[in-house]
This record gives structure tokens, sequence and C-alpha cells, in this order.
């Protein structure tokens, strides 16, 4: 069975909205508020996290986001990697996605997620893609997240755990500084959360 790896940019106050430049995400006013901080060995950072032979498994803005960049993005281990993986959209609109190779999730994109985790082959791997990944935290698909953690505050944008979330725990598995102060935090997928009232903690 593969394993579901998320991996996102993320801002101290939980926004993920358009990390890469300005016209990503139509008129976001930060666009482009990673841009300051990335590095060759940030990259490579990145990179490792992928592994060398993964799957990609995208919300339909973020495919298209990726496919005008990516393929004109030269010779490097994590363009090679994007560009090489096979990509699962969830999308209705198959016919139409030229950044390939391409699976097909089918009609019913959720069975089509299990039905591909189902199966023998390398992780997928989820980047950006808000409404999906929400949609797999709380359908319990989800095996890791990372988390590339940001020294900055942008207020509004679109954000990685809404207010409606089903509350989750995660479990730190490792922890690593990137140049410019850039946190890469990975975690598993542990459950529901836990609770405990100051009476149970005091015995």
């Amino acid at each position: 069975m593969r394993e579901i790896k998320i991996i996102e940019q993320i801002s101290l106050d939980g926004v993920i909205q358009a990390p890469g430049g300005r016209g990503e995400d139509g008129d976001y006013a930060h666009g482009g508020w990673t841009a300051p901080f990335r590095s060759a060995a940030g990259a490579e950072a990145v990179a490792e996290a992928q592994g060398r032979n993964f799957d990609l498994l995208l919300g339909r803005r973020t495919y298209d986001i990726f496919a005008g960049y990516w393929p004109k993005a030269g010779n490097s281990p994590l363009a090679n990697g994007l560009n090489a993986a096979t990509k699962y959209v969830a999308t209705h609109r198959p016919d139409s996605l030229e950044w390939g190779p391409v699976g097909d999730l089918g009609a019913n994109i959720m069975e089509g997620v299990r039905g591909v985790k189902s199966k023998d082959g390398p992780d997928l791997i989820v980047w950006g893609s808000s409404t999906l990944t929400r949609v797999l935290l709380e359908q319990g698909l989800v095996d890791e997240v990372v988390l590339l953690v940001y020294p900055v505050l942008l207020g509004r944008g679109k954000r990685f755990f809404e207010d409606s979330a089903d509350p989750r725990e995660l479990a730190l598995v490792s922890t690593k500084v990137m140049s410019s102060d850039v946190l890469m935090n990975m975690y598993r997928y542990v459950g529901s959360l836990r609770t405990e009232s100051s009476a149970d903690a005091r015995g």
C-alpha cells in the first residue's frame, strides 16, 4: 500500500496561499512571500523530503500552476522528480491534462484516491491543493505531513487548518532548520485528538 505525504509551505499563522509568485492565485496581495527565503540548500532539502521515486496527487488549481512552471524549470533534482512523476489530479476534466504522465482517479475522486493508495507503487506527494488536503485529512488517508514553516505572518489567505476541520493528532518525527530560518517539520498522522481534563492530569 502506498503512503500519502502532504507537503505545504506555510506561514506562522497558517496561510498556504500562492507561495510561488504574483499571479499564481488571482490577485492575492502577498504572492511570492516565500521568494526571499529560497536557496539551493532549501531546494535540496525539499527534494530529499519528496524522495527519489514518487507520484503526485494534486488539486486541479495546483496542477495548473505546476504545469505552467515545472516543465520549463530546467534540470534539477526537484524539477526532474516533479516532471517524471505520474500526476493524479482531482478534476472532472481529465481530458484537459497536458502535463504528464497522468493517472486516472475516475469520477469519484475519494474512491479513486483510495484505489490508487491501495495499490503497489511509489508514495503519493500532495503539494498545495488546500481543498484536497482537507478532505484527505478528514477521511484519514494521510500518513505524513511535512510543513515548511516560514518566519512570516500573512494575516489573510487560504489556510491549511480551517476552523471547521475535525480535531486530529500528529506526532513529530523530525525537524530541521533549512537556510534563512525556514523550518522543515515532519509529522506522522496519529488519529483523532486525545484530550485530558485538569482533574485527569492530577490523577
